[in-house]
């Protein structure tokens, strides 16, 4: 008979996520955010506080920013680590949804430990039950079922024998990756079990590395033979499949253009030759005009948001081959798929292609960086100064830094006009969620302890999600906050007025409100434990990001920025079009014009799915 061992379910748990390990020899699970309540802390708290230092758990501040850190680290990590996150039953785990709904649009692992009702039912409703009148099994955390890869409730211990390793299955799986959701119930947490020894022993997850279809590879060799212009998209695939070299040895040898997605981008250094900047709604003249011109576009690992193909505009004209670990995300817009690593992949199309030269539009790509140059310089008047003279402060200043944001202006600025170095680049815009930033350049940090990080945020999102600042000054993170202060939701508001609304709840000054905010966003920051200056000009702004390097605590830096239109034509060129239904019937003529524009761009879309 084998040997076991008595312990809570609670008690296994963690024991078990203690011992598994990375190919290097680290923990999977780097460790635990934790906010307890009543739904985990006597089971799960008591388990964590046990196995201390060999699974260490963090406080946050909130359910939903502490799983923002962990997805950021995941992130920062290529996935080769991921965090877990536990709250308590109710508004504790619901608070979480959002994050695990941005895992899932990245596919990021996150391992989300959600208390739940008692199993046994003795005390139905506990406190922060959510009851179905008709359906008894039904728990606030059904709301995490679309939104993660797998989803557990565990209602016994011996579950855990297989929730579990399904669990890290998932996680480390490169094509099904994502969140996971096991929904603990509270008296289980605390139950004893006699558990096989066995259960705990060190297991090593290996990253799979899928190698293409000898037939899709055949198709796919002979699709880029015959072309005449190919270009590249790359996305963020390439980063966790680590083919970064491969890409760019590709890309070089071949003199394909490479065209960048928000998770792709720094995957090829800007300094790159083939590098032509982004694409779509947020992408360069160059970039755009390559990828218009093409007659076949080679999609490595990116699902091809509507920002890439400027809501499906353009590359009409384009064959497609999309390459990615992920059958899903490759059969997008009728693709030829190739089912691959992109690593394994871009190695064996290089065994097998002739020696073609396709060529670079180098004159192109000079004059963008010469007018991104132009856009980002310094203010020659005076003024508040721009998004882009912020970017361009900050590149001179930090240019080696990891550039991170989220939502709002600065996620198309910077995947416009941030000239990256390798790696130099984090941006979560598969959800865009507000909020995401100092979390997230938190967790970053975490993850590249090596990197300077440079944390854009926007006003609007400071006021929804800033409390992690005290949990990166208790725990001595330090990272540098660029807070652009315009007064409002600014992004939104020139989108509003784009589709031909008037300025309307976004800008204060747009709102009803009886007095205009006058937020000491510095005084905020410092009372949390941050440094906190306010760059009252780019020369300011530049010198701040320097001191900051000096720092082992968060600085933030305020800068007020206009909320005019950001980088114009000269810079995007043609293509950017982006899909937001536009009124069919309005009094305004400004509503009417939009609309007619829209009806003539919403004509050009490919519908092939």
């Amino acid at each position: 008979m084998s040997e076991t061992i008595r312990l809570t379910a609670a008690q296994a748990m963690v024991r078990w996520l203690s011992v598994q390990m990375t190919e290097e020899g680290e923990r999977f699970i780097d460790g635990v955010w934790a906010i307890f309540g009543h739904g985990n802390v006597a089971g799960l708290g008591e388990a964590l506080h046990g196995i201390g230092d060999a699974l260490p758990t963090w406080r946050g501040q909130n359910e939903q920013t502490m799983a923002h850190a962990a997805i950021a680290f995941a992130k920062g990590a290529a996935r080769r680590r991921a965090q877990a996150v536990t709250a308590s039953i109710g508004p504790g785990s619901t608070n979480m949804v959002t994050a695990a709904a941005l895992a899932h649009v990245n596919r990021l692992p996150v391992l989300f430990i959600a208390g739940d009702v008692f199993a046994s039912r003795r005390p139905d409703p506990v406190l922060q039950q959510v009851e179905d009148f008709g359906d008894g099994t039904v728990s606030a955390n059904d709301c995490f079922r679309p939104v993660v890869r797998y989803f557990d409730r565990i209602s016994r211990p011996e579950q855990l024998l297989s929730a579990l390793p399904r669990a890290l299955r998932v996680m480390t799986d490169p094509a099904e990756c994502g969140p996971v959701c096991l929904a603990f119930c509270q008296d289980v947490q605390a139950e004893a079990f006699d558990w096989p020894e066995a259960f705990f022993a060190p297991r090593v997850w290996r990253i799979r590395r899928p190698a293409p279809d000898p037939a899709e590879l055949a198709e796919a060799v002979a699709l880029i033979e015959k072309a005449r212009s190919p270009v590249i998209i790359c996305g963020g695939g390439v980063v966790y499949s680590g083919a970064e070299a491969a890409l760019a040895e590709f890309a070089q040898r071949y003199e394909i253009p490479v065209i960048e997605t928000q998770a792709g981008k720094s995957a090829l250094a800007q300094a790159h030759p083939m590098n032509l900047g982004a694409a779509g709604v947020d992408g360069s003249a160059a970039a755009n005009a390559a990828v218009g011109a093409a007659d076949l576009v080679i999609a490595i690992g990116t699902r091809l948001q509507d920002f890439t193909t400027g809501s499906r505009t353009l590359f009409p004209q384009a064959r497609l081959l999309g390459i990615n670990v992920q059958p899903w995300d490759a059969a997008k817009h009728g693709a030829v798929t190739l089912i691959a690593d992109a690593r394994i992949a871009l190695e064996q199309l290089g065994k097998l292609l002739g020696e073609r030269h396709f060529g670079v539009d180098a004159a192109a790509r000079a004059d963008w960086l010469a007018a991104v140059d132009a856009h980002c310089a310094a203010p020659s008047e005076p003024g508040l100064p721009t998004d882009a003279q912020v970017i361009g402060a900050a590149q001179r200043a930090a240019g080696d830094a990891i550039a991170m944001c989220a939502a709002g202006t600065m996620p198309g600025a910077l995947k416009l006009l941030w000239q990256a170095s390798p790696g130099g680049y984090h941006m979560e815009y598969g959800y865009s969620c507000m909020g995401y930033e100092i979390a997230g350049a938190m967790g970053l940090k975490l993850a590249r302890p090596d990197r300077e990080v440079l944390c854009f945020v926007g006003d609007g999102s400071y006021m929804m999600a800033n409390s992690e600042l005290a949990t990166a000054v208790m725990r001595r993170i330090p990272f540098t906050v660029i807070l652009t202060d315009n007064r409002g939701f600014g992004c939104i508001n020139r989108l509003q007025q784009g589709c031909g609304g008037a300025p309307f709840n976004n800008l204060y000054a747009d709102c009803r409100i009886e007095t205009q905010p006058e937020i000491d966003y510095v005084a905020h920051a410092a009372s949390m434990g941050a440094h906190a200056v306010r760059a009252g000009d780019i020369p300011a702004l530049e010198a701040a990001i320097t001191a900051a390097r000096k720092r082992d605590i968060p600085t933030v830096i305020v800068v007020e920025t206009t909320p005019r239109p950001g980088p114009g034509e000269g810079l995007r060129g043609a293509g950017h079009w982006w899909d937001v239904a536009v009124p069919a019937a309005s009094g305004s003529e400004a509503t009417k014009q939009a609309y007619a524009r829209y009806l003539a761009m919403a004509s050009r879309q490919s519908m092939i799915n």
